[in-house]
């Protein structure tokens, strides 16, 4: 991610969400290509997947003027960086869905 380095005190999108995810009782795992987000507490879709779970990455969106965006896995925007709450709300939303429920 462009906007991972820094120093000390450096703030960290993809930090914050983290956070944020982890007090909706979602599993984050921070990696080098993104946070790795599950939500264990709902069945996955099929025997490969045993739980809802994606990718979560940030970077400047060129259709907004550069500004940070939250991404998925599937490279769909999510929410601009800064609205942060807004971006684990869709996140959890998302994951939380039942196998019968997603489309």
């Amino acid at each position: 991610m462009d906007d991972r380095t820094g120093g000390l005190h450096s703030y960290d999108p993809l930090a914050a969400l983290g956070v944020r995810l982890a007090a909706r009782r979602l599993t984050v795992d921070y990696r080098a290509d993104g946070l790795h987000v599950v939500n264990e507490n709902v069945t996955g879709c099929c025997a490969e997947t045993a739980h809802p779970s994606d990718l979560i990455t940030c970077r400047r969106r060129a259709d907004d003027g550069g500004v940070p965006w939250f991404f998925t896995s599937w490279r769909e925007p999510i929410a601009p960086a800064e609205q942060v709450d807004d971006a684990a709300m869709y996140i959890y939303a998302c994951l939380s869905r039942r196998p019968e429920e997603r489309s």
